[in-house]
């Protein structure tokens, strides 16, 4: 779906959309993005480094295909400086010291079972991102996500619903849906550094 050249475009462009938004001279050439205008679901996680410790500084996205690939990448980089509800914005003198990090996703596909107990045997962790309906709200979480926090397929379940504003539980009720998707992963090796491809 996208070539580690592409992915690597990608996590620049990531970079140069905040570095505009935040009042850097940095030159976005619309035109040459149009490669990118096939639709899919993209989320830019942004991580500061310090003392070599690595910390959440933001991650916004869009779970369904709805945009144009570099346009949600410009519009997910700037929201996650400046519009994660959980962080303070990004200011300009902090980007020497943060990865960015962007996520291509599938689209999501629904876990359909006879029984909820049958959900943890088709969840792969390492691969699958998850994706929860119920019916007072919706949580993602990315698939590096589990891996990261070293949680088991249970751990990743309740964590899941707790993202959506749920008991940890309410993977169980009939009423709720669960989705998984897999992700492209492509992110820089150190702030403004080499873009890697991310094999969880």
């Amino acid at each position: 779906m996208i070539s580690n050249l592409e992915g690597e475009q990608l996590v620049k462009l990531a970079r140069k959309a905040v570095q505009k938004y935040l009042g850097e001279s940095v030159d976005i050439d619309i035109d040459s993005l149009e490669r990118f205008s096939q639709k899919t679901g993209i989320f830019v996680t942004l991580t500061s480094v310090r003392s070599k410790e690595e910390q959440l500084r933001g991650c916004i996205g869009f779970p369904l295909p709805e945009k144009k690939l570099y346009q949600s990448v410009i519009e997910a980089a700037i929201a996650a400086a400046t519009q994660d509800p959980r962080f303070i914005p990004v200011k300009k003198e902090e980007l020497a010291s943060i990865i960015f990090e962007v996520s291509i996703l599938t689209p999501p596909e629904e876990i359909r079972v006879q029984n909820p107990n049958e959900f943890p045997s088709h969840i792969k962790l390492g691969r699958d991102g998850l994706l929860l309906r119920w019916k007072y709200g919706t949580g993602l979480l990315l698939p590096q996500v589990p891996i990261e926090l070293k949680w088991d397929v249970y751990e990743y379940l309740a964590n899941i619903c707790f993202k959506s504003g749920a008991p940890p539980d309410v993977w169980f009720m009939p009423e709720s849906k669960l989705y998984r998707f897999q992700a492209i992963i492509y992110k820089e090796s150190v702030p403004n550094g080499t873009v890697i491809r991310v094999e969880l």
